[in-house]
C-alpha cells in the first residue's frame, strides 16, 4: 500500500480534502466529471461496488487497520493489487487530520472518489415506473434522507434539479447510508419543462403540496397508475406555484394538533411507503 505520513499540509493532493468547496470538487476535472469525498467505510465500500473508483485516502492512523482494511480488501478484489499500490493513502493521528481538514473525521476516514457521467432523462426513465423528484431541495441532510427513504421503500430513482444538493456531497451520501451509490439518480435543469418532459415519457405526476384541491397519500386513482413521479419541493418554501399547477395529482398528508406539514424527508417516506402498499 501506498501510505503516505502527513509531515506537512503541502503535500500533494491533500488540498482536497483541506480547502476545496464541494462546487471545486464537482469540476475539479471539467470539462470531464470531477470528483467528490466520501465519509466512513461503509460509505466508500457502497461506493466501490457501484463502480466508483476511490483516487485517494484520508486516514487517522489508529483507523488504518478497523476502518480501511476492508476497503483496502475491496480495491484488492475490484482491481488487484496493483491498483490497491497506486492509491495515496494519508496517514496521521487524529490532530493532525482535524486540524487539516477542520473537522473531526467521521469514523476516521475519508476518501476521494470520481464521479460518473449522469444518464439524460429519457434514458434514466426507461424501464421504470416509480420515480422521485427532488424539486429545488437545498438541504444536504433532507437530500440524503429522501434518498434513504427512496432506496428502502421501492422507488426506482431519483432525479434532482441542478438546484439541488447534490447526493454526492459529504453529508447527503453520509446521512443516506450509501444509498446514494444503491438508487439510480440524475439531475436535470430546474424549471416547467421537467414535468412536461415526464409527462412525455408515461409518467402521471404527483406534487406534495399544501392545496385545497390535494388529495391523501393512499388515494385509489394515485395508486392505480402504472408510472408515477413524486414531486417533492424544498423545506419551507416548497413547490414553485406552476410546478404545482403542472403536475396531475397533488398529495397533502393529513395533520393534527394545528401542524401544517411534516419535514420533507418525512413526508417523502410517508408518501413512498403508501405507494408501496
Amino acid at each position: 500500500m501506498n501510505i503516505i505520513p502527513i509531515d506537512n499540509f503541502n503535500l500533494p493532493g491533500l488540498n482536497l480534502y483541506a480547502n476545496a468547496s464541494e462546487a471545486e470538487l464537482m469540476h475539479y476535472y471539467e470539462p470531464q466529471t470531477g470528483v467528490f469525498i466520501a465519509e466512513t467505510a461503509n460509505v466508500v465500500l457502497r461506493a466501490l461496488e457501484a463502480g466508483y473508483r476511490v483516487e485517494s485516502m484520508l486516514v487517522e492512523d489508529k483507523r488504518l487497520e478497523i476502518e480501511a482494511g476492508p476497503v483496502f480488501e475491496k480495491i484488492k478484489d475490484l482491481y488487484g493489487e496493483e491498483a490497491l499500490n497506486e492509491i495515496p493513502v494519508y496517514v496521521a493521528e487524529h490532530e493532525v487530520v482535524s486540524r487539516l481538514t477542520g473537522y473531526n473525521l467521521v469514523r476516521g476516514l475519508w476518501a476521494v472518489l470520481k464521479r460518473k457521467e449522469l444518464q439524460p432523462p429519457e434514458e434514466f426513465c426507461k424501464g421504470k415506473k416509480k420515480i422521485a423528484v427532488l424539486y429545488d431541495v437545498v438541504n444536504p441532510t433532507n437530500v440524503g434522507a429522501i434518498i434513504r427513504s427512496a432506496a428502502a421503500l421501492g422507488m426506482e430513482g431519483v432525479i434532482l434539479t441542478d438546484h439541488s444538493v447534490n447526493p454526492l456531497t459529504r453529508r447527503s451520501s453520509r446521512v443516506s447510508m450509501g444509498t446514494v451509490f444503491m438508487v439510480p439518480w440524475t439531475v436535470v435543469p430546474t424549471g416547467p419543462e421537467l414535468i412536461s418532459g415526464l409527462k412525455e415519457y408515461g409518467f402521471a405526476t404527483v406534487a406534495m403540496a399544501l392545496c385545497d384541491n390535494s388529495v391523501t397519500p393512499d388515494d385509489v386513482n394515485i395508486k392505480s397508475e402504472d408510472y408515477l413521479a413524486v414531486v417533492l419541493g424544498t423545506e419551507g418554501d416548497g413547490l414553485p406555484q406552476d410546478i404545482i399547477d403542472s403536475c396531475d395529482y397533488r398529495v397533502m398528508i393529513p395533520m393534527d394538533h394545528g401542524v401544517d406539514s411534516l419535514n420533507v424527508a418525512a413526508a417523502s417516506a410517508v408518501i413512498f411507503w403508501e405507494l408501496r402498499k
